[in-house]
């Protein structure tokens, strides 16, 4: 097999040892194993056993996966993700390209269980709209996931290139990203928490994906760096900014600001196009909280789509429409049989000038 090879020297893959403040030896072995129950999780990669197997003498092959961290050389760091660096690195021998997010962190012990079910999700997810975790390493205190690439970056890239998404692409999005919740919500019982544009992932074949979900903002809030207040509150539910208990819902509520934003060029809750920086936190809480929901200007979209926008942007959670209902709705259904091709809309734009989150 022969061996695709850039000329150019690549740089070696580095990765950062964490100051750990927080002790973590309750769940790491000798060898310097993250052990959980029936979670293992090394510089080799992660193993799901049961107690009874991982009492017994190894074998050897505990962690004989696809490739090793050793396999993967860097090509150069492509953007800081929620508490960790990602970097565009490629397979040594086989040349597949793969975005690599390297969390330091300190593990605080109340949320170990909950990162511990966040990798298992990530080892057993089949959706093909949220963005794949191929492996994840523990590593001289620091976990590294493998992550797919997608190389036009996200929705914030699009959006800066063609000012507007027209409905017909617009459809298309929504479709793609609903599914992705129905996964989540449906299958996982996981609520995301933090649907924003920056996090809906774009590739060449126009496929849309959900990432930074689970284990990766799991382990920015071991680190105190979840942006839960910082730069991410925008696309808060009222019932999530003002505290309260929320569910699923909230993320639909989340899903139609990211449409209207895309549809209209801006930010819902600013005043116009030429308005400057964003609303403050107090401000936008005040507006999220006690004024009417924004929506879609009926004199300048569909009416299908102004109910779209309607169906998700209800300050009561009770009356927002769940992800699989949203499926059937008749914004999705008008275009299903057009046959549009968003891959035509990204692949004629420049490379994303700054890059995605992960």
């Amino acid at each position: 097999m022969k061996t695709m090879r850039s000329t150019k020297p690549l740089k070696p893959l580095k990765l950062s040892v964490p100051v750990q403040d927080a002790p973590i030896a309750s769940f790491l072995t000798a060898s310097g194993t993250f052990h959980d129950g029936d979670l293992l999780l090394n510089h080799k990669g992660l193993r799901l056993v049961s107690e009874e197997k991982d009492s017994r003498p190894s074998n050897g092959k505990e962690f004989d996966l696809d490739f090793s961290l050793e396999d993967l050389e860097t090509i150069k760091v492509i953007g800081k993700g929620s508490g960790g660096v990602v970097q565009l690195v490629r397979h040594k021998w086989v040349g597949n390209l793969f975005a690599l997010k390297v969390i330091q962190m300190n593990i605080q012990e109340e949320i170990r269980k909950q990162i511990v079910q966040e990798l298992k999700i990530n080892q057993a997810s089949q959706c093909p709209h949220v963005v794949i975790c191929y492996h994840s390493f523990y590593h001289n205190g620091a976990f590294s996931l493998v992550l797919e690439y997608m190389d036009r970056g996200s929705l914030v890239d699009v959006v800066r290139q063609v000012k507007t998404i027209l409905e017909p692409y617009l459809a298309v999005v929504c479709k793609q990203v609903l599914q992705g919740l129905v996964y989540l919500h449906n299958e996982r019982h996981v609520i995301h928490r933090d649907i924003k544009p920056s996090n809906l992932l774009v590739n060449h074949r126009g496929e849309v994906k959900i990432t930074d979900f689970g284990v990766s903002a799991m382990l920015a809030s071991s680190m105190g760096q979840r942006d839960t207040f910082v730069g991410t509150y925008n696309y808060m539910s009222p019932e999530r900014i003002s505290g309260s208990t929320y569910d699923y819902s909230s993320d639909i509520w989340s899903l139609g600001m990211v449409v209207l934003e895309c549809a209209i060029g801006r930010f819902p809750y600013m005043q116009s196009e030429d308005q400057q920086g964003w609303p403050s936190f107090y401000e936008l809480l005040e507006a999220i909280v006690e004024s009417p929901p924004p929506s879609a200007p009926p004199d300048q979209f569909s009416p299908e789509f102004c109910s779209f926008v309607s169906s998700c942007i209800q300050k009561d959670p009770q009356q927002r429409s769940s992800s699989l209902d949203l499926l059937s709705h008749p914004f999705i259904k008008k275009f299903e049989d057009k046959d549009i091709n968003l891959g035509i809309l990204v692949g004629s734009l420049e490379p994303p000038v700054s890059f995605p989150r992960y």
